[in-house]
């Protein structure tokens, strides 16, 4: 039988609690895994599925540990929301717009998508989607050493999106993207400077998300830990 107070102990060792408060979440936490794990013995299921089922109901340890502080505390302060989001999804923001200026100014040419050749649909800086990996994988990275849940990684590394989409949905599209959009008007005009700085951008500041907390999933993940 898994030693659960040991496995509660190891994934909880982040916790800032006093040492009487932790030593009651890890005995409160341990005993309800164990009652799950031997309720699904009952139900006949294997000893390994049950343990890895059990483990389950615990997968996040880093967004349980801030579950548990923000219950015994009251809320989350302002300084971990600072730290897990602010600051990453600024400094990605700063650093991914930094590259676009520079891009434009001493880039090679963009890529224009038109229509039958002849009417222009929009404009990609193709070059500035290849970095923008980067600048996700960047930061998801520094929200989850400052301790930010899986939520918070991902919002860090898409941030520098999220001034473009306010901007396309609360100012008129042809006076902020009349370069980008070209000559078309209305919807299309919406739905090409969405596609080319929101949906593009995001999905390529994702694509450098989603390995860094792949990899911190598997490096914090309970069910490595020897039974």
């Amino acid at each position: 039988m898994p030693d659960w107070r040991e496995i509660v102990s190891k994934g909880l060792s982040g916790l800032k609690l006093g040492a009487a408060e932790k030593e009651e979440v890890r005995a409160e936490l341990a005993e309800h895994l164990e009652e799950t794990y031997e309720a699904l013995l009952r139900e006949g299921m294997s000893e390994s599925a049950a343990i890895r089922r059990t483990l389950s109901l615990a997968e996040d340890w880093n967004d349980l540990r801030r579950k548990i502080h923000w219950a015994r505390k009251g809320k989350e302060t302002m300084t971990d929301r600072m730290k897990q989001l602010w600051l990453p999804g600024i400094l990605a923001f700063a650093l991914s717009t930094g590259m676009l200026v520079l891009i434009q100014t001493y880039g090679p040419k963009l890529w224009v998508a038109s229509w039958r050749g002849v009417l222009p649909l929009g404009k990609l800086y193709i070059p500035w989607l290849l970095l923008l990996p980067f600048v996700g994988a960047m930061g998801a990275y520094l929200s989850h050493r400052a301790g930010g849940s899986r939520r918070l990684m991902l919002s860090s590394a898409v941030f520098p999106v999220l001034p473009f989409l306010a901007s396309i949905l609360l100012v008129p599209v042809n006076l902020m993207f009349g370069d980008f959009i070209g000559q078309n008007v209305g919807l299309m005009s919406l739905v090409m400077a969405l596609l080319g700085w929101v949906l593009v951008p995001g999905a390529a500041l994702l694509a450098g998300a989603l390995p860094v907390l792949f990899f911190f999933s598997r490096q914090k993940d309970p069910q490595q830990i020897a039974f």
